[in-house]
C-alpha cells in the first residue's frame, strides 16, 4: 500500500516540447558560408537540412544524441570570420546548457554528435545573434559584427 501512495504522488515529468528551430537562411546569407569555405579551401562541409548552415563532423560519438531539453556538456572555441576567438572553453574546462536556451545553430548542430563528438558548425547570422551581430552590453564593442558567419569547434562531453 505504501508503495502504491508513494509512487501516485511522485511528480510526473513534463514533456520536452523545445525545437531546434526551423530557420532557412537567405540566399545572401548562405552565399557568406559558402564564400567563407571555399575561400578557406574547405571542401568537408555539407549543409544541414538545406538550412544555410553548414558543418563537418570530426568524430561522431557515441550513439545516444541529445534532445532539446538534455543538459549538454561541451568544451568550444567560438571564432569570427577572420578566425580570431570571441569565446572559449579553456584548457580541460567544460561547460553546461540546457540545450534548448541556446542558438539556434548550435541547437541544430550539436544533436548530430554522441559523448565524445567533434564538430564544426559554420553558423549564418540568422542562426546566432542575427545579421545585427552582437554588441558588449558594457562596453559597446562589437563581440560579432554585424552580417558575419561565425565558426565553432564543437566537442560534445556529456549529457543528461
Amino acid at each position: 500500500m505504501f508503495f502504491l501512495v508513494f509512487t501516485a504522488c511522485k511528480k510526473k515529468e513534463e514533456p520536452c516540447t523545445a525545437t531546434a528551430g526551423s530557420t532557412v537562411v537567405s540566399a545572401n546569407e548562405e552565399a557568406l558560408v559558402t564564400t567563407y569555405l571555399s575561400n578557406n579551401n574547405i571542401t568537408n562541409a555539407v549543409e544541414l537540412d538545406n538550412s544555410g548552415m553548414y558543418y563537418s563532423i570530426e568524430s561522431a560519438g557515441g550513439a545516444q544524441k541529445p534532445e532539446q531539453c538534455d543538459v549538454v556538456t561541451v568544451k568550444y572555441v567560438g571564432r569570427r570570420q577572420d578566425g580570431s576567438i570571441f569565446d572559449q572553453t579553456s584548457g580541460s574546462n567544460t561547460t553546461s546548457f540546457i540545450l534548448a536556451n541556446l542558438i539556434e545553430g548550435w541547437r541544430r548542430g550539436i544533436p548530430l554528435l554522441g559523448v565524445g563528438g567533434k564538430m564544426k558548425l559554420y553558423i549564418p547570422p540568422s542562426m546566432h545573434y542575427g545579421p545585427g551581430g552582437l554588441q558588449d552590453r558594457n562596453t559597446g564593442q562589437m563581440i560579432i559584427p554585424a552580417n558575419q558567419i561565425i565558426i565553432f569547434d564543437m566537442e560534445l562531453v556529456a549529457f543528461e
